[in-house]
């Protein structure tokens, strides 16, 4: 949250600095570019925290930076936070305050490229964005209130997330003052991550260049090479040596700190053999190396924010504070989830850990697979492609696979399968499983797609692991004879009954196949070895309370039970009597949660008719998003009834097939076309494509050449219209819009008008809640305005708009300037003012009545044609909620 500004320091410039730790000629000159600003945050728990933002200089290039202090001016250790890549400094400023809070000093910036920072990305350079932070460890250096082991050598720490997490190992290996790091989610070789045993993964690397801003935002070379690779499809050596050295496995000699390494197991782009590569390296250079699998990563999922935070702050109490008392914890720990709480829906989880990082190959346990040779197809342009992950998907589609849910598809003809026999027992992998294969290719490489299935006894659900797939390109040398395939690293519980299911696939969504077609044989020349960790030890799991609690609640469940038994109905008959009518609320009334006596709605009543179109009004709060997702069958109304073409309103109705709505925005898959995505839901509702009706949505989206495009690329306004459009598939009787022009510009709100009203012409039926009250008043033939849960009016526009002291004058003729000023100028008239058509008068009784009005136009010769109430929706709507002091 934003501090009060304390107050703002004077400008300061820093001294040329040449202490030795960068190779002759890298002396970069430090300014102090802009003024230092100060400010406060109160924390209950400890003293207050300053921050002060300065904006540095290094070698010409301008590096924002917020410094962040608690306590007075006493000595402490330095800890230098890193962002994540396409983020910024604000992203890490929640951690540095309680860095800070605990007492440390705490520096964070924009890297080259992000934020306010200048300068061009450069992913990690040493002569650049590693370099920057050697000069801010300068800074660092001279502040009175940082801890220093000699001269110039301050105690410091670093940390960061992905693209922050790996300047923290490249600092440590490029400036021995770092005392101690802890990486978050990050890679140990680039080229390895995005060219993984040289195969492109497209994907992901298209989208590290979107976030970055497109190409033009990084170092020339990078952008030449990536779109290089981008059009081969095929990487290259000079692509992989120009990642490489810029990767901390570069500098894997000199990292000889304590390092905490946490690493995703929801994570696609830096999945766990990152890190496993880098522990081994740094615990081979004989620094205390600690590893953490984190439930969540890339691909979404639980960060676990919270537990990791507290357990970096240990880590560095003890080898920068030098608190040798702190639980800096086990040497490995992995997050297991298993099941729901039904409580609150949120995923169970628990640790599990050693006092040793095992390692990927540890305690191996082999799975006979048989010894079949399967021919498959790899299509002609590589197209359809397998679906493993979906990279840049926002919530987690690999979390799901630990509760049970399979979301990957492998076409037939396109991959060989190798099943195991039914487990006799469950059985935990934890680690990296390996199977050694013959693979033929028809032509040239083979290039296949190894994941390891989760299949249920009846065979009828296939669970994909953390949604991982691994590429392997196998050259004409090494086909016809055995060759050794490391598979994902997970940690996965296999039930007893399951069986595992190998599956080598020609194609793969996130990475880029030949287009060639060809044909592949493959034969599994041994089992499948899979790791089991066996020194790892599972937390107990907390019993949530209705564990211990059921015993003692039985009673009063029951009772319950029989108290209401006779409340408990089925879903209420239809009502012949409204079948025509696309919606009446009867008593509609739902309470805040957790609340007895606070109402969101209550006591709702009204109907909507055919060819309406409704606006549903209404502050903040009013109680409208609560109404549309009762209608939506979302949430279950406290009291009270909703029907739909006299069909009672529950969870999943089926009358709910002919509503569409656009209510909280929409979920597209960001690597597909804007008419990919339409075209898929609308398979996914099991109706025939004829009755889509897609080609007058997608003129009704207005979208043009885009839907061609990813919609990772839309613009805000361009996925509300495509949202909208999705609405609109299958022409439903009854739509429902909620704030439908957000994100619009005026001549696509116009048109979003035309539409509204074009759609309920044809006798259908369109709700709409939005705050443009002029598009509303003009758009809607009805209204209901709610307040503070409450109908306060509903009714046609006209009659809501029609009363109140402002009166339309009409004429046959132009109304000239000074019979404007005559009629203002005439008693109880408040103002006149002239129409933008010029054929009329919008007049303002202040005393006077309509009739003495009309009897002073007719003196003026005024050519009368009509005169009638006139008020704005604005004015009314405002008069409405004052409850008519407005």
């Amino acid at each position: 949250m934003e501090t009060p500004i304390a107050r703002t320091s004077r400008w300061r410039r820093l001294l040329p600095r040449k202490r030795g730790r960068w190779a002759a000629g890298l002396t970069a000159l430090v300014v102090l570019a802009g003024a230092g600003t100060w400010t406060a945050t109160a924390d209950d728990g400890g003293p207050a925290v300053h921050r002060q933002d300065r904006m540095m200089r290094v070698d010409g290039v301008s590096i924002d930076t917020s410094y962040f202090t608690a306590g007075g001016t006493q000595r402490r250790p330095a800890v230098l936070i890193g962002h994540g890549f396409g983020g910024s400094k604000n992203d890490v400023r929640a951690q540095a305050e309680q860095l800070a809070g605990a007492g440390y000093a705490v520096l964070t910036w924009s890297a080259r490229g992000f934020g306010k920072s200048g300068g061009e990305i450069a992913l990690n350079a040493p002569d650049r964005e590693v370099k920057d932070v050697s000069r801010l460890i300068d800074w660092l250096a001279d502040r009175p209130e940082v801890e220093l082991d000699a001269k110039g050598d301050p105690r410091v720490g670093v940390t960061g997330a992905s693209y922050g997490g790996a300047v923290s190992l490249l600092a440590a290996g490029y400036d021995k003052r770092v005392d101690a790091i802890a990486p978050q989610i990050t890679y140990w070789n680039l080229a390895d991550a995005l060219f993984p045993d040289g195969v492109f993964k497209k994907l992901w690397a298209g989208i590290f260049v979107t976030t970055g801003g497109g190409c033009q935002k990084f170092e020339k070379r990078l952008c030449d090479m990536y779109e290089r690779i981008a059009v081969s499809g095929k990487p290259d050596a000079a692509a992989r040596a120009l990642l490489t050295e810029r990767s901390p496995s570069a500098a894997a000699d000199r990292i000889k700190v304590p390092a905490l390494i946490v690493q995703g197991q929801s994570d696609s782009l830096f999945p766990l053999g990152q890190a496993d590569a880098m522990a081994e390296a740094i615990s081979g250079n004989g620094a205390p190396v600690a590893v953490d699998w984190i439930a969540g990563g890339h691909d979404g999922g639980d960060l676990e924010t919270d537990r990791v935070r507290q357990r970096i702050g240990a880590w560095f109490d003890r080898y920068l504070k030098g608190d040798k008392g702190a639980d800096t914890g086990p040497g490995f720990r992995v997050t297991r989830t298993g099941g729901i709480d039904s409580t609150d829906g949120a995923a169970l989880t628990r640790g599990a850990s050693s006092d040793t990082y095992p390692g990927l190959n540890s305690g191996g346990e082999t799975i006979d697979l048989g010894r079949r040779t399967q021919a498959f197809r790899n299509p002609a342009g590589a197209n359809p492609p397998a679906i493993s992950a979906v990279p840049g998907v926002g919530g987690g589609l690999s979390r799901l696979s630990s509760l049970g849910v399979g979301l990957s598809i492998d076409f037939p003809g396109q991959y060989a399968r190798f099943d195991s026999a039914p487990l006799g027992k469950s059985l935990r992998v934890t680690g990296s499983p390996t199977v050694r294969v013959v693979v033929d290719a028809e032509r040239g490489d083979a290039v296949l797609f190894g994941k390891v299935y989760d299949v249920s006894p009846d065979g009828k659900q296939q669970v994909l692991p953390s949604q991982l797939v691994a590429p392997f390109r196998i050259p004409q040398s090494q086909q016809g004879r055995g060759v050794q395939l490391t598979l994902p690293a997970i940690d996965h519980q296999f039930d007893a009954g399951h069986r595992l299911r190998l599956v080598l696939s020609a194609t793969d969504l996130g990475y880029a196949s030949p287009a060639e077609p060809t044909t592949y044989k493959v034969t599994a020349a041994g089992p499948l070895t899979v790791p089991t960790a066996p020194a790892l030890k599972t937390a107990a799991a907390t019993l949530p309370w209705w564990i211990w609690g059921l015993p003692a609640a039985a009673v009063v469940i029951a009772a319950l039970l029989l108290l209401t038994a006779r409340r408990r109905t089925a879903t209420p008959a239809p009502e012949p009597a409204l079948a025509g009518v696309p919606l009446q609320i009867t008593g509609l009334s739902k309470k805040y949660a957790k609340s007895a006596d606070r109402y969101a709605v209550k006591e709702l009543s009204f109907r909507v008719e055919k060819g309406q179109v409704l606006g549903l009004l209404g502050p903040n709060g009013a109680g409208k998003t609560t109404t549309l997702r009762m209608l939506m069958g979302l949430i279950t109304p406290d009291d009270g009834e909703i029907r739909v073409f006299g069909q009672a309103i529950r969870p999943g109705a089926p009358v709910l097939s002919r509503v569409g709505s656009f209510v909280e925005g929409a979920g597209f898959l960001p690597h597909l076309s804007g008419r990919a995505n339409l075209e898929l839901y609308w398979q996914a509702t099991g109706r025939p494509a004829e009755d889509a009706y897609i080609e007058e949505a997608l003129a009704i989206a207005g979208l043009g050449d885009a839907l061609a495009r990813a919609v990772r690329t839309y613009s805000q306004g361009m996925r509300q219209r495509l949202a909208i459009a999705q609405a609109m598939l299958g022409m439903p009787d009854l739509l429902i819009l909620d704030e439908p022009t957000n994100g619009l510009d005026p001549p696509q709100i116009r048109e979003m008008r035309d539409v509204m009203i074009r759609y309920a012409a044809g006798g259908r039926t369109v709700i709409v809640s939005s705050h443009l009250l002029s598009e509303v008043e003009q758009s809607c033939t009805h209204l209901v305005v709610m307040d503070r849960g409450r109908l306060v009016q509903a009714g046609p526009v006209a009659e809501i708009t029609g009363s109140g002291d402002m009166l339309l004058v009409t004429s046959a003729q132009d109304v000239a300037e000074p019979l404007v000023g005559k009629v203002a100028a005439l008693p109880g008239i408040g103002s006149a003012v002239r129409t933008d058509d010029g054929r009329g008068l919008l007049v303002r009784l202040d005393g006077a009545t309509s009739s003495e009005l009309i009897a002073e136009l007719v003196r003026l010769d005024m050519p009368l044609t009509g005169v009638g109430p006139h008020r704005r929706l604005e004015d009314a709507f405002l008069t409405l909620i004052s409850g008519g002091s407005a």
